[in-house]
């Protein structure tokens, strides 16, 4: 009995596994414990990206476009309302003086 507990304690060789060949042997190709983690990882990431509020990059990047073109039309309002603001400034000073 002790030399079969022995031998599920060491490896092959008889030499103790050091946690770096068991770490090596869990990411093994064909370990089903890593292939059921990963589903489990992409699984929850997705749950939580759902829950987020995001919406996809070609739809950010038209709203932002939107908005500088917003932006600058605002700038060219406001340019041609001060513009306007001048002329009617004058007008009334012309009026006001006889």
């Amino acid at each position: 009995m002790q030399d079969q507990d022995k031998n599920t304690a060491n490896g092959e060789s008889g030499q103790r596994r050091s946690p770096a060949d068991l770490f090596e042997r869990l990411l093994g190709r064909d370990n089903p414990v890593i292939e059921q983690l990963d589903k489990n990882a992409r699984l929850l990431a997705q749950s939580a990206l759902s829950k987020l509020d995001v919406v996809p990059r070609s739809e950010f990047d038209a709203q932002s476009a939107v908005l500088q073109r917003t932006r600058q039309r605002i700038e060219e309002l406001e340019i041609k309302l001060e513009a306007l603001t001048q002329q009617l400034d004058n007008v009334e000073k012309g009026h006001g003086n006889p």
